[in-house]
């Protein structure tokens, strides 16, 4: 059974192999305009920064250079139920330099499209066996982040060995690009 978590919370990830799954809707009184939300993991050494430029997983870089990440792909408008976008992770081939693992979702063209995570609804993250299928556990945000534009959703970690989660749920507004300055 999947452990349903709070903000700030943390849970080991009790499978070596395991995907990311990221799922949204968009309010009904949005903008009119297509929502185009986006995925991407930062892989950090123990300084918190990248271990390289290759180690920053998205729609345009969707494998990490030991094939240990491999994310499904964009998903240009969240229609559906279930997970609209997912990321493989197989932690028994990941490069030793890699500490942490950090989950962001953004909302692509935002500032032109005069949009935020307050038109969003649903947002959630779970991480569930990539062999078995059993959902290992859930982080619904539960916040309005009435201006923001980009969220940190959560990040994985190393621990003395064990691979850990941690539900963040932390917004900003400058899109993206900040968190890649942050991590660069």
């Amino acid at each position: 059974m999947a452990i349903n978590l709070q903000k700030g919370q943390r849970e080991n990830i009790s499978a070596p192999k395991f995907t990311i799954g990221l799922g949204w809707d968009v309010n009904s009184t949005s903008t009119g305009t297509g929502f185009d939300l986006d995925a991407s993991l930062f892989l950090l050494g123990e300084n918190k920064k990248l271990v390289s430029d290759n180690h920053f997983i998205f729609y345009n870089n969707t494998e990490s250079p030991d094939k240990s990440v491999i994310h499904s792909g964009d998903n240009l408008t969240g229609d559906g139920d279930g997970d609209d976008e997912q990321i493989k992770i197989d932690l028994t081939k990941i490069d030793p330099a890699v500490k942490e693992i950090t989950v962001v979702v953004t909302i692509h063209e935002a500032e032109s499209r005069k949009q935020n995570f307050g038109q969003v609804r649903n947002s959630f993250i779970r991480i569930f066996n990539t062999d078995t299928n059993e959902e290992l556990l859930k982080y619904e945000l539960d916040e309005d982040f009435s201006i923001e534009t980009a969220v940190e959703f959560g990040r994985i970690y190393n621990r003395n060995g064990e691979w850990k989660f941690e539900a963040v749920g932390a917004g900003q507004r400058e899109g993206l690009e900040k968190f890649v300055s942050i991590y660069q």
